[in-house]
């Protein structure tokens, strides 16, 4: 069984090989359970043959659809919890979840974040309110992920208030309790960067978690605005929080559980249940090594809705392959931003046709 094997443990030829099957099996899966996602199929992909015997052969979907269409291939009465994106753009996503996808997600993101936090449930520090998690049925991205975490995590502190303003008492008895241990500090990238770091600079304050490791993830455009890059984020990191463990990890809500976490070396990396392959703009087929283009991210874990093979609006490049110097085995990359609007909206126009069959 895929999800019983390591998350960075498979080489290349039999990873190919069981993805293939797995995902092949995914499709006809979505084809026969969610007749939108079968007329797409039917008319983006009409000789399309299972199983596939190449990756690059699945079908995709523009992330953008859920965001217009309420895909899932399971009954109302199954719909455990729905997931919503942050919406940025005006509208969010709806990912619809029963209760099996909602464990195994919830099982594979743990056991990939065990490998860089190890098995330790470790006092937790989130870089956000508490109100962001109330309604459990009901979640954001933000929310989803601040549970789908909190599994590695005990002791939780939330290190803001509601206003988005520090929580000066909980933070210092937080510190006061577990500053000498190992600590896990979670939290999206800009909310980390704005509400918690630039407001401990603003005060003249810092708080001293040596042994913290800090998880974060979410978009960087807000900060590359800023003139923020990766490593000046993580410089501040140190500077405030004696915090040297930073770990990004690439993700979606769209694609929750199997998620793209970095490494020492700077790169993102695709656990056993998950690939990216990175197309061309112009035509969709597929970049070399070292080549930008758009990002589309398999997934194995999807099965309440058809999110297993999603065609993103961003930019990435493919570094290389089961030969990565952190020693761990699968594909490695780098995510470079957003597509321009013109080419995000190319990405979604691909499948008008399939949406008004």
């Amino acid at each position: 069984m895929l999800f019983d094997l390591d998350p960075y443990s498979i080489d290349k030829q039999t990873k190919h090989h069981l993805l293939c099957d797995e995902l092949s099996r995914l499709t006809l899966h979505h084809q026969q359970h969610c007749p939108e996602f079968g007329k797409l199929i039917q008319a983006q992909w009409p000789s399309l043959s299972l199983p596939v015997k190449q990756l690059s052969d699945l079908p995709y979907l523009s992330v953008r659809l859920f965001k217009q269409l309420a895909l899932k291939s399971i009954p109302d009465k199954q719909v455990f919890k729905t997931l919503y994106s942050s919406g940025t753009m005006g509208t969010s996503s709806r990912i619809m979840l029963d209760n099996q996808t909602a464990a195994v997600q919830s099982k594979i993101l743990v056991k990939i974040m065990q490998q860089w936090l190890g098995k330790a449930r470790l006092p937790m520090l989130i870089i956000d309110h508490p109100s962001v998690v109330k309604d459990r049925s009901n979640f954001s991205a933000r929310g989803a992920g601040i549970q789908g975490l909190s599994f590695m995590g005990r002791n939780h502190c939330y290190a803001l208030n509601d206003d988005m303003s520090i929580n000066w008492s909980a933070l210092e008895e937080f510190c006061n309790k577990f500053a000498d241990g190992p600590v896990l500090i979670f939290g999206f990238t800009f909310m980390v960067w704005q509400h918690f770091f630039q407001q401990l600079i603003a005060h003249k304050r810092k708080i001293n978690l040596p042994k913290a490791t800090l998880v974060h993830s979410g978009g960087w455009k807000k900060l590359i605005s800023q003139a923020i890059d990766n490593n000046a984020f993580k410089k501040i990191v140190n500077q405030t929080c004696g915090v040297s463990k930073v770990h990004n990890f690439y993700g979606m809500v769209e694609q929750i559980g199997a998620i793209f976490v970095e490494c020492e070396y700077g790169h993102l990396h695709c656990p056993s249940y998950a690939d990216v392959i990175i197309r061309r703009t112009h035509d969709w087929s597929v970049a070399d090594y070292g080549e930008v283009g758009v990002i589309q991210l398999l997934s194995t874990l999807p099965k309440s809705y058809p999110g297993y093979s999603l065609l993103t609006e961003d930019k990435g490049v493919l570094i290389g392959e089961d030969d990565c110097p952190c020693h761990k085995k699968g594909k490695y990359f780098n995510v470079l931003g957003r597509l321009p609007q013109a080419e995000a909206r190319g990405c979604s126009d691909t499948f008008e046709v399939g949406k008004s069959s």
